[in-house]
């Protein structure tokens, strides 16, 4: 169990490092749109060089954030978002979770305080 626990820490170190660059989160903007081809997104960053962008893709491919099929001579490129999910539900779910159930609390206490039963919206 702990080789896991160290296996998704590196897994989630390689999310954070692609995630830190201000480029590599654009590239991912312009992936949450649509597909893109390599090419296509070499030419959404024109003053960067073709290199440096292949590079930036390496890192979100090992981060495994997004996935490449070649189609003839091109290579198209999509969003991958489990990672990122991954991240969300370590990080970010338990909290979710819990302004979700304040406010539920919340709702109830109301409908609770009201002697009448009815709401707002029933206004």
């Amino acid at each position: 169990m702990n080789g896991d626990l160290i296996k998704d820490d590196d897994a989630d170190d390689r999310v954070f490092k692609a995630l830190a660059s201000p480029t590599r989160r654009r590239v991912l903007d312009l992936l949450k749109e649509s597909p893109r081809t390599t090419g296509q997104l070499c030419d959404a960053f024109p003053d960067l060089d073709r290199t440096t962008v292949l590079q930036h893709l390496r890192v979100l491919e090992r981060a495994e954030l997004l996935t490449g099929r070649k189609v003839g001579r091109e290579r198209h490129l999509s969003l991958a978002p489990v990672p990122i999910k991954r991240i969300h539900d370590r990080w970010i779910g338990e909290f979710a979770r819990a302004a979700v159930d304040l406010l539920s609390d919340l709702d109830q206490e109301l409908r609770t305080d009201d002697p009448s039963g009815s709401t707002a919206e029933d206004a």
